[in-house]
């Protein structure tokens, strides 16, 4: 298994750690920065992250920026990325059996980093369960972001 890894300054240690947990159980890196904690930009590093995990030189991508909010905004603009900010191994475990998530969004002031390995092991752990709800509904979120548009028929 093979995950890309970025951050931005306020995830940058967090980033290292989980790195080096990661290695610790045999899991390839692929750290696609930031290699400090000087002010950056999420967005660049999402998309590195994103690119990577979209073009399948990675099998799952993990981003991590002050709350998570940013990076999964950045990650999904990225054609084939699900992105998924996660606060609990309850939504993490939801995140791939449902959602099918192939990134997951941590945030380093609201997260420590022991839920932040939880969460990580959970995700990682999940299978996507498929099944024909599950599918339909990834199709046509992914038929959004085919057309660029919402779809034609609106709830409510």
């Amino acid at each position: 298994m093979k995950i890309a890894l970025g951050s931005d300054h306020a995830g940058f240690e967090l980033k290292e750690k989980i790195k080096q947990k990661l290695q610790s159980q045999s899991i390839a890196i692929d750290d696609r920065g930031t290699h400090s904690a000087d002010a950056c930009d999420y967005p660049d590093y999402a998309q590195a992250v994103a690119d990577q995990v979209a073009a399948r030189n990675a099998d799952f991508g993990i981003l991590i920026c002050g709350t998570g909010i940013g990076m999964s905004i950045a990650a999904n603009k990225v054609t084939g990325i699900r992105a998924a900010r996660v606060l609990n191994e309850s939504d993490a475990e939801l995140a791939r059996e449902h959602n099918d998530a192939n990134v997951l969004t941590l945030g380093a002031r609201v997260t420590g980093d022991e839920e932040a390995f939880k969460i990580i092991e959970r995700w990682l752990a999940t299978p996507f369960t498929g099944g024909d709800r599950h599918v339909r509904r990834i199709d046509k979120t992914m038929a959004i972001e085919r057309e660029g548009k919402a779809q034609s028929s609106h709830v409510g």
